[in-house]
């Protein structure tokens, strides 16, 4: 089955951002877009409802979607978190993407090249 990862890390931030933002109930949508230099760029938003062609995954408490035409240039990804001292932030680690730019904002798959962009 295809499937992406949310670390425990990274569920709980989810969860707290979430619960601060009263959505308490709400998903973690997880999308992949056109643009960037190399074609494509992940996006994350909170949603309050699930759309049909959604797959559901569920970590930690956190409810996960994606739209199951993004899967094949996200399956097997972990979405994770980093802590430092100059704050925090989402790590994504796609092991399908052959290329990425400089900035790490964008990507690209063997099957799917994208549109992109001008940085």
């Amino acid at each position: 089955m295809s499937q992406v990862t949310l670390t425990k890390e990274a569920a709980y931030e989810v969860k707290d951002m979430l619960e601060k933002n009263d959505m308490a109930g709400g998903y973690l949508r997880f999308k992949v877009q056109g643009g960037g230099c190399t074609g494509l760029t992940y996006g994350m938003s909170a949603e309050d409802k699930k759309n049909d062609n959604d797959l559901e995954f569920e970590y930690y408490g956190v409810k996960l979607i994606i739209d199951q035409h993004d899967i094949p240039v996200v399956d097997g990804t972990v979405i994770g978190y980093k802590q430092s001292l100059l704050g925090g932030g989402f790590t994504i680690d796609n092991p399908l993407a052959s290329l990425s730019c400089g900035c790490g904002a964008s990507f690209r798959t063997n099957n799917k090249k994208g549109t992109p962009s001008q940085c």
